[in-house]
């Protein structure tokens, strides 16, 4: 991509370089070959079943203090709700909030695709399943 913007002499061998020193971009390649191909998510088959879950952060303190945004997306009907939060809530706090807007109006869902860290995810899945006593797939 830089090609088709860009050239200086020996370009590549600069490209090349800097993405062996750059610490993300080895985290990010993959050093198994093949590479696998993305398997796409099941159709939702009906409304509120299948959910996203993801956060607006950085933003300035609103009224109460609030500085971050829970989106939580239906993907079967792309319904949202956006619910206003503090970046400081840990995982038992998000799924108190999430099972008071969320829960209480639509139920609980059978699968959960959040992009969050794996330790967040265990903590709120944890905290969720105690208020049902049962897990949604994640």
């Amino acid at each position: 991509m830089l090609k088709e913007h860009y050239y200086w002499p020996k370009m590549s061998k600069d490209v090349e370089h800097f993405v062996k020193r750059c610490s993300t971009c080895q985290m990010a390649k993959s050093h198994i070959l093949p590479h696998d191909l993305y398997s796409p998510l099941p159709v939702p088959l009906a409304p509120w079943e299948d959910v996203n879950l993801d956060f607006i952060t950085g933003l300035p303190r609103a009224q109460r203090h609030k500085d971050s945004i829970m989106v939580v997306v239906d993907r079967f009907s792309k319904m949202a709700h956006f619910i206003s939060c503090h970046t400081t809530h840990d995982a038992s706090q998000i799924a108190h909030v999430y099972f008071k807007e969320v829960v209480t109006l639509h139920g609980f869902p059978k699968s959960m695709v959040s992009y969050r860290d794996s330790n967040f995810l265990s903590q709120f899945l944890a905290d969720f399943m105690e208020k049902d006593g049962d897990s949604p797939q994640v």
